[in-house]
Order: C-alpha cells, then structure tokens, then sequence
C-alpha cells in the first residue's frame, strides 16, 4: 500500500459532484487524501462530500462550489482549500465542457470560445493559482482529465477533441517548466466512458457499436476504472513518470 498511499495529502478535484470525477475523488479519499469536492451546483457537491465523510470519518472532505470559467470562483476554491487543509498536494482538472457536436462549420464562435475557454484555458488558471506552492514546497502532481479525443481525427467532436489536443500540450509544457522542482504534471485519456457527460454518444446504439466493435475489450468503460489512474499519477507509484498521457480506454486507439 506504501506505493499508493495518499495520507495527509490534500487534493482538489474539479467536476467531482459525479461521473468520472466523483470515482477520482472517492478513490483518493479511500486511499487517505483529504479532498475537496467541486463542480457548478452546492447541493450535488455536498452529497458526495458528505457521503466521503460518512465513509472515511469527519474532515476527510469538504464542497466548495466553483464555475470554471470563472477565475474568480477558482480563486475561491482554492482560498477555501487552504483555509481548511493547510496546502494542495493534487490538483486534478476534471471538469469540462461540450456544447456542440457537428461539423466545425457548424459551431458558432461563441460555442467555439467556451469549449477553449472551459477545457483549456481555465485549466491553466487552476494550475498557475496551485502550481507556486508545489514548487515552493518541490513536491506535487497535477492531473488533467483529457480525452483520446485529442489523439485522433473525428467529424463530429472537432472542436472538444481539439481541446483536448492541447491539454496534451499543456500537460508536456508545465512538465518542462516545472520538473526541475519536482513537481510533475500528467493527463489521464478516457476513451469513451457510461457518463452523463457522454450520455449523448453511448446512448445513440450507431455511435456505441462504433466505439465498442474495434475495442479489444468490446465495451465502453465505467467512471470507477478512470478512478485508479488517477490515484496512480497522484501517488508515490508515479514519481518517475511527467508529461505523459496514461491512456485507458480499452484498447480501442490501438485496434480502432
């Protein structure tokens, strides 16, 4: 358990009200990080804190509700973590955002500007307010939840996939920027996975053949089975391992 073991660290992970995001917040509670809980609405943020208490004991997690395109609110989330917990170990950047799918001649700028907005660019702001302290302190990992979107061509989520081509390019440039401080920054890539956030392509039975025939393992993946990768590049197990994306998606990006 040393090599996976998360106790006293202290962990953010944004869109972790459900989906993949919530079974990374669950498992790194399992594996004794503290964590705070985040996504638009308190409510569903609260029910998933609440249930980690109930779980692993009062104070292992705490909400704090956060827009990602506000900077303002990220500021916040992360004012109120250090007011709770002392300091940030893990960063995890989950949450994301899609508001079309079709041709990239149909997106309008304003569809266009958010996807790059949430997926990228807030992604970076999180990152530039936790990064100073890692560095200061010369340990840290910083997770972002891309897609093996951004590794291939699709006409249908063009502009998501290219988001999430660039958070690759993020993810390798902080690498870089911050590796000398011993703080490392990887991506974890889904492929497709039985999430509301994915509701659209797994419930559509033409999409879901395409995504599950080339597959070796013939199914789409479940939010807990992205959960360890997380926990993996969180942890002790990883500390030779930056700027890297840890693709899971059952096989599909070989075989497809």
């Amino acid at each position: 358990m040393e090599l996976f073991d998360l106790t006293g660290k202290v962990a953010i992970v944004t869109g972790s009200s459900k989906g993949i995001g919530r079974a990374i917040a669950e498992r790194l509670a399992e594996h004794g990080a503290r964590v705070v809980i985040s996504s638009r609405k308190p409510q569903p943020c609260e029910e998933v804190a609440d249930a980690i208490n109930a779980r692993h004991g009062e104070g292992r997690a705490i909400w704090v509700p956060a827009n990602i395109a506000s900077k303002d609110e990220l500021q916040n989330l992360v004012d109120r973590t250090r007011e709770a917990f002392g300091q940030i170990d893990i960063l995890v950047c989950n949450a994301a955002t899609n508001p079309y799918a079709g041709p990239m001649g149909g997106i309008t700028d304003d569809q266009f500007g958010k996807i790059l907005q949430n997926n990228i660019v807030s992604n970076h702001w999180l990152i530039s307010m936790v990064a100073p302290e890692m560095v200061a302190r010369r340990d840290g990992s910083i997770i972002v939840v891309s897609s093996i979107g951004g590794l291939k061509g699709n006409a249908v989520l063009g502009a998501y996939n290219i988001s999430k081509a660039a958070d690759f390019q993020l993810v390798r440039n902080l690498a870089v920027e911050f590796g000398p401080s011993n703080v490392r920054v990887n991506a974890i890539a889904p492929g497709l996975v039985q999430t509301d956030f994915a509701r659209y392509l797994w419930e559509n039975p033409e999409i879901l053949k395409r995504a599950t025939e080339p597959a070796p393992l013939k199914r789409i993946g479940q939010p807990d089975e992205i959960a360890g990768a997380a926990v993996y590049l969180a942890s002790p197990a990883s500390t030779f391992m930056t700027g890297q994306a840890l693709v899971v998606d059952g096989g599909v990006t070989i075989a497809g």
